[in-house]
C-alpha cells in the first residue's frame, strides 16, 4: 500500500520486521514470561514445545533456541553490527573476546562483530513470585565492505546515559524520545535529543554522513508531535507502529501496527489516537553494496560468505572461554559490564527500575 505524500510505502508488521539498507534485520521480542523456577527459567511446563527452535510464542512467550533458561545459546557473527535496546527483563551477555555483562530496563549494547566474535544473549528469570516480562529490540545495522574484517567491538550504553526529552504539545499531551543514535534536531523551540553517545569507532553510524538514527517515541493518547526531517542527502527512514490502536501520519490513519517508509527530507506529523502509542524509528544513508548473507554471515560476496564459513569452521572465532554455551549470572539483579580488557562498569538506578521497563 501507498498512499501519496511522505508515506512511500505502508506494510502490516510481520517477523521480523522489514528494514531498508543499511539495516539487515529488526526483531521484536515481548514475552510474557511467567515466575521463575530454581534454575533463572519459567516455572511451567515446557511440553510442546521445540527446544532449541521454540519461537512458537505458546502462552504468550518463547524459549527461543533455550532449553533451560530463554535465549540464545553460543552463536557466531561476522561482517555487521547488533544493537540490542532491553526495554524489560534481562539479557545475560557473554562472548569469545572474554565480555560479560547484565543489562536490562532501558540499558543498550551495542557489538561491532567485525571480523568475527562468537556471543550469547540469555534471558535470566528472577523474580519467582511473579510473571518476568521480557521486551527488546534487536537490530542489525550493516558493515560497509572496508569494515566488515575490523576489530571487534563491544560497547554498553546505559539507561541513564541515553539522550532523552519530552515535547509537549499545544493542548498538553507528551511525547517522549530517546535517541539510541543521531541527533533529533530541535523544531519550534523543543530541545531536541542526541550527541552524548558515540557508535563504535567502525560502525557505518559513526560516519559523519550516514545520517544513521535510531529513536523510540511514545505517545500520550491524542498527541501531536512533528517528526523532523533528516539532515543527510540520500537517507532513507522507516517508522515501525508497533504499541497502541490508531495513529495519524501526515493525515493517513493508520489503524493496524505497521512498518511505514517515510521520505526522509519531509517534516512528518504524527497524531496519536485515543490509546497511549510507542514507535521505533530506524534511518540511515544506505551503504549501497551489495549484500551476501548466509545466516549469521553478512558479506558483500558468495566467496566471502564461504571464507567465512571456513575460517568459523578453523578458528571458532577465537574460542569460547565460558564453561558452557549458555552462561547466565546469577540471581542478583544488578547490572554490570566486563569488559575484554578486564575494566568493569556497575551503573546503579533506584530498585524498581528494572523490573518496570
Amino acid at each position: 500500500m501507498s498512499p501519496a505524500g511522505p508515506i512511500v510505502r505502508l506494510e502490516a508488521l510481520g517477523f521480523p520486521w522489514k528494514t531498508i539498507d543499511p539495516f539487515l534485520f529488526c526483531a521484536y521480542h515481548d514475552d510474557a514470561y511467567p515466575r521463575a523456577n530454581a534454575q533463572m527459567g519459567p516455572e511451567a511446563s515446557l511440553a510442546g514445545r521445540d527446544l532449541g527452535q521454540d519461537f512458537s510464542r505458546k502462552d504468550g512467550w518463547s524459549m527461543y533456541h533455550g532449553t533451560s533458561v530463554p535465549g540464545f545459546p553460543a552463536h557466531p557473527h561476522r561482517g555487521f553490527e547488533t544493537v540490542t535496546i532491553v526495554r524489560k527483563g534481562l539479557i545475560d551477555h557473554s562472548d569469545s573476546l572474554g565480555a560479560t555483562a547484565r543489562f536490562g530496563g532501558g540499558d543498550v549494547q551495542w557489538l561491532t562483530a567485525g571480523r568475527g566474535i562468537v556471543h550469547a544473549e540469555m534471558f535470566p528469570l528472577l523474580d519467582r513470585a511473579g510473571p518476568n516480562p521480557l521486551e527488546l529490540f534487536q537490530i542489525w545495522l550493516n558493515l560497509p565492505a572496508r569494515s566488515k574484517m575490523a576489530q571487534p567491538h563491544f560497547t554498553m550504553f546505559w539507561a541513564e546515559d541515553v539522550p532523552r526529552f519530552t515535547a509537549m504539545d499545544a493542548e498538553g499531551s507528551s511525547t517522549e524520545v530517546a535517541s539510541i543514535a543521531g541527533r533529533i534536531p530541535p523544531i519550534e523551540g523543543e530541545p531536541g535529543a542526541g550527541g552524548p553517545l558515540a557508535p563504535p569507532p567502525d560502525s557505518w553510524a559513526a560516519q559523519p554522513d550516514a545520517d544513521v538514527a535510531i529513536w523510540t517515541l511514545k505517545m500520550e493518547p491524542h498527541a501531536c508531535w512533528v517528526l523532523p526531517a533528516a539532515t543527510g542527502q540520500g537517507t532513507r527512514r522507516t517508522l515501525y507502529f508497533f504499541k497502541g490502536r490508531s495513529v495519524s501520519v501526515a493525515g493517513h490513519k493508520v489503524d493496524h501496527h505497521a512498518a511505514i517508509e517515510l521520505r526522509a527530507d519531509a517534516r512528518v506529523e504524527l497524531i496519536n489516537g485515543d490509546e497511549e502509542s510507542e514507535f521505533l524509528v530506524l534511518q540511515g544513508r544506505p551503504i549501497g553494496e551489495p549484500v551476501a548473507q548466509y545466516g549469521p554471515f553478512v558479506m558483500n560476496t558468495q566467496a566471502e560468505i564461504a571464507q567465512a564459513m571456513a575460517d568459523y569452521r578453523r578458528t571458532q572465532f577465537g574460542g569460547w572461554p565460558w564453561p558452557d554455551t549458555a552462561p547466565v549470572h546469577g540471581r542478583d539483579a544488578a547490572r554490570f559490564a566486563r569488559h575484554p580488557d578486564g575494566s568493569e562498569e556497575r551503573p546503579e538506578l533506584p530498585a524498581g527500575v528494572l523490573a518496570r521497563g
